[in-house]
């Protein structure tokens, strides 16, 4: 894709299993990722979705190499994070930051909230040392706090204000793009509405690309442009945000979607819950052919034969499904 920020082209990353206490062997890998292909345009906000255990964090970590890639290849406006020094994917590291689930956990308590929009800002020699006040208290107001407020600590704070601290963090070096992985999801429903509206507000302002993971699927629809369906460390349906929701393709979709809850009682007691037999595959033990066809309720034969490869079957719409012209 011609105007792609970020471009993953088969991006695997295994995680080795030791067995024994001294002599350590591996005995087998956890394929938390495993073979990834996605284009994210600049200014686009991808939404991923799936099941806990799916990948979607493991991910996002890989883009941010944050843990090592396997194999492939993770573009960032033409430079291949995997080959490059630590010197040069520091200096792209100003270019995409990370938006943690946990603003509990994400902050330093030790550090001030001045301190902790500071740091980034000194690390990377943003500005001059006589500017730095000015410009965290710029950082906070863009995030909807008040610079009187700098010189006090996490604990200080409530969970919302947290997190749009986090998100004054990532804004600091003025990245490109943003990961937020599930920013919303330890907060309550009024705080969330603030959150998304905030990363939203600052989507338009700054042109930022942001990947979104959420389980939320009606919040994914609603600041996505695209959405990506990751199951069992691959992606199995990637489409525009209202055709993936109002018209999924793949079976395990067609179940995610299905979950979503109605606010409209009468539609709720009559809509046909889609509820899958089992539990996810183990990541160590993939089964052979579509990671779905053990749970899938359309299965055949021909599912065990073969990975299915992501396809377009329409502009802007792949799956990954052997059946997809009959279901």
């Amino acid at each position: 894709m011609s105007d792609a920020i970020i471009e993953l082209r088969d991006v695997k990353t295994h995680f080795p299993i030791y067995q024994g206490f001294l002599l350590k062997k591996p005995v087998g890998m956890v394929k938390a990722v495993d073979g990834v292909t996605l284009s994210i345009q600049r200014g686009e906000v991808l939404g991923l979705v799936g099941e806990s255990g799916c990948g979607k964090s493991t991910l996002a970590r890989t883009i941010m190499q944050l843990v090592p890639t396997t194999s492939g290849m993770v573009i960032i406006e033409g430079r291949n994070l995997t080959q490059g020094t630590a010197a040069s994917l520091r200096q792209t590291r100003r270019e995409m930051q990370m938006v943690f689930q946990d603003p509990y956990a994400s902050l330093n308590p030790r550090l001030t909230v001045f301190a902790t929009l500071a740091e980034p800002l000194i690390v990377h020699k943003i500005c001059p040392a006589d500017q730095i006040t000015a410009r965290v208290a710029m950082l906070m107001e863009l995030v909807g706090l008040a610079p009187r407020f700098m010189q006090k600590y996490p604990h200080e704070f409530s969970g919302g204000q947290r997190q749009r601290i986090a998100i004054a963090r990532a804004l600091a070096l003025e990245p490109k793009i943003i990961i937020a992985d599930e920013p919303v999801s330890a907060l309550d429903v009024s705080i969330q509405a603030q959150i998304l509206n905030l990363l939203a507000d600052l989507r338009r302002q700054m042109n930022l690309s942001l990947i979104f993971i959420a389980h939320d699927l009606s919040v994914v629809k609603h600041i996505s442009d695209r959405i990506a369906v990751m199951y069992l460390g691959k992606i199995v349906e990637l489409g525009p945000a209202a055709d993936v929701i109002d018209r999924p393709r793949h079976p395990y979709t067609q179940a995610l979607v299905s979950a979503i809850p109605t606010p409209n009682p009468d539609v709720e007691r009559n809509r046909q819950r889609i509820v899958l037999a089992g539990d996810p595959p183990s990541p160590i033990h993939p089964p052979v052919g579509c990671p779905f066809h053990p749970r899938c309720p359309h299965m055949q034969e021909k599912c065990k034969a073969a990975v299915p490869p992501l396809v377009r079957i329409e502009d802007g719409r792949e799956v990954a499904c052997v059946r997809i012209g009959e279901i």
